[in-house]
């Protein structure tokens, strides 16, 4: 999922180093290569990074149950910020997926057991999903005795009217993978207007009697079970749906439902009585309530949990991670080191460079030499809070090869004289550079590094503070007089496709779209579109990692900063607490109150 997770965009939020967060959602390949990613208790444990297909068996029964965990109790979260929405078919940030973990289910999603490692099961479905052409054609079949939160059936056809509410005109955040994919267009709302025309997606076939969902793509996706599992293609009622409205009071096939929602503040999750754990081979529901505290920063929250009295004995950082300002202290404390979990964030920060304006690659070259990746970093807090980033793939992504074409890794803290050399070379010297940035107090302290480092490599610089609420709207004009845009991904699943189409396929450019970049270059369009069809995961992931080396050489759209990592702090009383591998937050739905 992308950032968001819109996403899958960056909303404003607080990661480990005070900066922003990825907001797309990430999912999984086949089988992910292995990472050394700490997911957990203290730190010290190694996150596999692994994700694989898995089986019919995997996807039958309840969820395995988690070491002493017992039911009963309230979890509290502690976020800076409200849910933005929580209508499926509009989620497109990791965040409102998170919680919609907790009432929102989808034909397939992710089995996360306690090292990390991931498999796609199915949920709804009876299995992953079943092709038998290479990915044109996929099958499922819905599971038994599922219920929506009223007691009533959940059928194929609540199923395919979640997928074709995401057509609607009032469903615009969500993602747009499965409907490219039905309709074989960018414009699918130009094909279809959604279920409230009156008609349905011929490309979308259900059989009530059989329980089956057939899915006739308009050509191969082999991981478009992957895509499913997104939560914009989540279940809805047809008789509940209340179009608009439903952002506000969703129906509930999960374990929780929402029983209190006062925005901006708080809002109160409790049990769904007709979720039945015997066919949810993903989800524990340990707590009898799940609370959602809205508007503490991260600071605060931390510091509270540090404390750990009253009620915040049974909190957690429910996005937000521990600040620079306190990870030392976190860090350095045993006894609160122990209540801490962690992970890389899925995805990569980087800054965009705007090719339309910067034509020349030899400055667009230039910039990534020069660029302060050290001096960055120890602001976010050094390297507690992630690690450099030298290429589009982030570590997660199948096929990501740690390629450096720019020779970062030995000089991080930039390298003037190779950028100055570069531009005599390209006849740019004193280039202006229009540095366009979000408003924070971390990103007003590396603005400094930034410019100093630009003006030793011989540029000129302009600084662009934007009003964080309002950045991206400025960003994703493709008329914006800005030539580096800070900016970052996440993919919505593993694979290099949701990193390299969103941000380099110059068909996807437009206003409010996230190629900010601009690139549009017809060999990089191609393969984009042929990886996409390659069958094998592991030769997909091969032809990825190629074109993310060829784009960072021939092209250099952008300079690659972080791989972040955040640090979350919980009160001594909760227990069950681990980094989610998609989402970079909690995982809700595995938390319960120590005895």
């Amino acid at each position: 999922m992308s950032l968001s997770r819109r996403n899958f965009v960056i909303a404003t939020s607080v990661a480990a180093g005070g900066s922003m967060v990825l907001t797309a959602c990430s999912s999984g390949s086949s089988t992910a290569g292995k990472g050394d990613k700490s997911k957990g208790h203290g730190g010290a444990d190694k996150y596999t990074g692994s994700v694989v297909v898995g089986t019919k068996e995997d996807s039958a029964g309840a969820a395995p149950e988690i070491p002493g965990a017992k039911k009963g109790g309230t979890i509290r979260g502690i976020a800076p910020d409200d849910f933005s929405h929580l209508d499926p078919q509009r989620i497109y940030f990791s965040w409102n997926s998170a919680v919609g973990d907790l009432f929102i289910r989808c034909l397939t999603g992710y089995k996360i057991a306690s090292d990390g490692s991931m498999k796609l099961v199915g949920d709804l479905a009876t299995d992953p999903g079943t092709t038998k052409d290479g990915g044109k054609t996929w099958e499922f079949t819905l599971k038994d005795g599922l219920k929506w939160e009223d007691g009533k059936e959940l059928t194929v056809e609540d199923v395919r009217h979640g997928i074709e509410r995401g057509f609607a005109g009032f469903t615009t955040e969500g993602a747009g993978y499965a409907q490219q994919a039905l309709t074989g267009t960018t414009d699918f709302r130009g094909k279809y207007k959604g279920p409230f025309s009156g008609k349905h997606l011929d490309s979308v076939v259900i059989d009530k009697a059989a329980k089956t969902i057939t899915f006739k793509l308009a050509e191969a996706r082999p991981d478009f079970n992957f895509t499913l599992a997104m939560s914009s293609y989540g279940a809805v009622p047809v008789k509940g749906d209340s179009k608009e409205k439903y952002d506000k009071d969703p129906v509930s096939c999960g374990p929780y439902r929402i029983k209190s929602h006062s925005v901006d503040k708080s809002m109160t999750l409790v049990r769904n009585e007709h979720w039945d754990p015997n066919n949810d081979a993903i989800r524990n529901a340990y707590p009898d309530s799940i609370v959602y505290e809205f508007g503490p920063e991260s600071l605060q929250a931390t510091d509270r949990l540090i404390a750990d009295s009253g009620d915040d004995q049974y909190a957690v950082m429910a996005y937000s991670g521990v600040p620079a300002e306190r990870i030392q202290k976190v860090l350095t404390d045993p006894e609160l080191k122990k209540r801490t979990f962690n992970g890389l964030l899925t995805g990569i920060y980087y800054y965009a460079i705007n090719t339309k304006r910067i034509t020349d690659v030899k400055v667009r070259q230039a910039l990534i030499h020069a660029w302060p990746l050290e001096q960055i970093r120890k602001i976010y807090g050094g390297p507690s809070a992630g690690d450099y980033a030298t290429s589009i793939l982030s570590p997660d992504i199948l096929g990501y090869a740690k390629d450096d074409v720019y020779g970062k890794l030995k000089k991080p803290q930039g390298d003037p004289e190779k950028a100055k050399a570069l531009l005599k070379e390209a006849g740019k010297e004193g280039q202006k550079i229009v540095y366009a940035f979000p408003q924070s107090n971390t990103y007003d302290k590396t603005k400094v590094v930034i410019e100093n480092a630009l003006k030793a490599a011989g540029f000129e610089p302009v600084l662009k503070p934007l009003e964080s609420t309002s950045y991206y709207d400025g960003v994703q004009k493709i008329d914006n007089k800005f030539d580096v845009m800070w900016f970052g991904w996440a993919p919505d699943w593993p694979t290099g496709y949701t990193l390299m189409q969103p941000l380099f396929d110059g068909g996807t450019i437009a206003d409010g779209a996230n190629n900010i970049s601009q690139l549009n270059v017809d060999w990089v369009n191609e393969a984009i579109k042929k990886n996409v069809t390659i069958a094998d995961p592991v030769e997909a992931g091969k032809q990825w990692a190629a074109l993310d080396k060829r784009i960072m050489t021939e092209e250099a759209p952008i300079i690659p900063e972080t791989f972040q990592r955040r640090f979350y702090l919980y009160g001594s009383k909760v227990g069950g607490a681990m980094f989610h591998p998609q989402y970079s937050s909690a995982i809700f739905y595995k938390l319960f109150v120590k005895a």
